[in-house]
Parts: C-alpha cells; sequence; structure tokens
C-alpha cells in the first residue's frame, strides 16, 4: 500500500511540474533570449540556449532614445498606482453599499452595474470617453486616462467584496453605531479592516491588469509619447534598429517590464488564495 501510495505521489508531482513547467516555459524563453544577439533571434529563433550570452541587449535598451526607462518607470508607476487605489476604493465602497445598504431601487442599480461587464471600454466605450472628456475640456493623456480609471466599475470586485461583507454579521455594525460610529465610519473603521485579505487580491488583480495594459495607454498617449508606459514603450523598442526589428531590445525591455510584476506577486501572492476564498461564497 505504501509502495503504491509513493508512486502515486511520484506520478503526480511529475505531472504538475510538467504542467508548470508548460506554463512558465514562454517566461523563461524571453528570459534566455533577452541575451541574444538580433541575428541569432532572426536567423535561429527556435533555438533555446543562446550560442553567446550578451548584455548589451538591455544597456542598448537602457540608453535608447525611444525607451527612456526612467520617465515610463515613472508614468507605468503612477497609472498603476491609481488604478489600484481606485478599484480598492470604489470595489469596497460599493460592494459596502450593496451588501448594508438601504436605498431606493437598489437591486436595479446592481443589476444596471451588472450591465457593465459586457461593456468594453477598448472597443464601443473609446469613443464616448473621448467624448465627456472633451466636454470637460480634458485632452487625451496619461492623466485622463487615471481620471478614467477613478471613475471606473468593476462588478467582479464589487460581488466579492459584497459578498464577504454580508457574512459579517450585523452585530458588528450595531456595536459600532453604539460607539457612535456612522454608515462611512463602519466601512473605513471597521468593515475594511477585516477585508484586507481581500482587498490584497483585488489591489493584486489590479496591478497585473494595469501594469501589462497595452490599448489604453497607447490610445490615450497617442499624442503624448513622452508619457508612454513601459509595455507601450517596449513596442517602440522593436523598431529602434536601423534595418530588422530589434527583437532582441524588445525581449530586453519586455524581461525589465517584467521585474516589478514578479516582485509584486512575491509579497502579495499569500493574500490571494485566502483573499479569493473569502470573497467566494455566495451571499
Amino acid at each position: 500500500m505504501k509502495t503504491k501510495k509513493r508512486i502515486s505521489n511520484i506520478i503526480t508531482m511529475i505531472f504538475l511540474l510538467a504542467v508548470a513547467l508548460f506554463a512558465l516555459f514562454p517566461i523563461i524563453y524571453t528570459v534566455v533570449s533577452s541575451f541574444k544577439t538580433n541575428s541569432e533571434l532572426l536567423s535561429s529563433p527556435e533555438t533555446f540556449w543562446p550560442k553567446e550570452f550578451t548584455v548589451d541587449n538591455y544597456i542598448q535598451a537602457w540608453q535608447s532614445e525611444n525607451f527612456k526607462v526612467g520617465m515610463m518607470l515613472f508614468y507605468s508607476i503612477a497609472y498603476t498606482g491609481v488604478y489600484v487605489f481606485a478599484t480598492i476604493m470604489t470595489s469596497s465602497m460599493a460592494g459596502y453599499a450593496f451588501a448594508r445598504g438601504k436605498f431606493f431601487l437598489k437591486k436595479l442599480w446592481l443589476a444596471l452595474f451588472s450591465a457593465t461587464m459586457f461593456i468594453h471600454i477598448v472597443g464601443v466605450g473609446v469613443y464616448p470617453t473621448f467624448e465627456v472628456l472633451g466636454k470637460i475640456n480634458l485632452t487625451s493623456s496619461i492623466w485622463s486616462l487615471m481620471l478614467v480609471r477613478v471613475f471606473s466599475v468593476n462588478i467582479v470586485n464589487i460581488y466579492i467584496t459584497r459578498s464577504f461583507i454580508q457574512q459579517l454579521p450585523y452585530s458588528l455594525d450595531e456595536a459600532a453605531k453604539m460607539d457612535g460610529l456612522g454608515f462611512g465610519g463602519i466601512l473605513f473603521r471597521i468593515i475594511i479592516p477585516l477585508m484586507k485579505p481581500t482587498l490584497a487580491t483585488i489591489g493584486l488583480l489590479a496591478f497585473q491588469a494595469s501594469w501589462n495594459e497595452y490599448m489604453l495607454p497607447t490610445i490615450f498617449t497617442i499624442n503624448h509619447p513622452e508619457q508612454r508606459t513601459l509595455i507601450v514603450g517596449i513596442t517602440a523598442l522593436k523598431s529602434t534598429g536601423e534595418a530588422a526589428a530589434s527583437w532582441n531590445l524588445m525581449l530586453a525591455g519586455t524581461v525589465i517590464a517584467l521585474v516589478p510584476v514578479l516582485i509584486f506577486y512575491l509579497f502579495g501572492n499569500r493574500y490571494f488564495i485566502s483573499g479569493l476564498a473569502a470573497g467566494a461564497v455566495k451571499g
């Protein structure tokens, strides 16, 4: 019996390692290929290991006129920071309002918010967004995109926070009211501290979405290339070569942009599973 169990565990581990390797292979290939020369990438893209390691790709990417790392890193951090903060605040406040609030046509408002998940801003929402920005005299820029994100609604996150809050006993609210806290005070003093794992999960997902976002930052910064984020700037690296596409610089830039994501996940991953489990129970 022990032998069969040991064999079963070994087979399971081999299978899981194979799945992990398959999932991580694109990242591993990108990192390894970032040390290849551009000529090798163009002539032998199917080879995995570089014939000769070189760090010149990173030096050229860092010093490239089309890839000003300092400015792009600043705008990436600013945009991602605003996106994450706005997502956490709107999700927690909206989830709290729909879980504990009592207001006119509450179910209808929730249904209207739910309908927004079928509207993609990059598709049908771009033109109306620019129309609204034009009405308030705002031009397309990374700062305008930040404002759009502040007023954006993520219904999935709202459902996650709403489900978590519905699991909390009303006695917490009643005790807080006896201590003199109002509706908003209960949210910020009682509910939000209890939602830390859930909010950490929402923040982690928002970080991943905003840091890797390409389409909207490209559209909003098309007239202001100096405000490009890292992901948008990586694409510009492709055309920095005098002749052939500079895939070596693109791969090096991709690795540079990948490092903050890995660091963020390294410190926030422990909250991820617990946060999803805490908000996934049906309310």
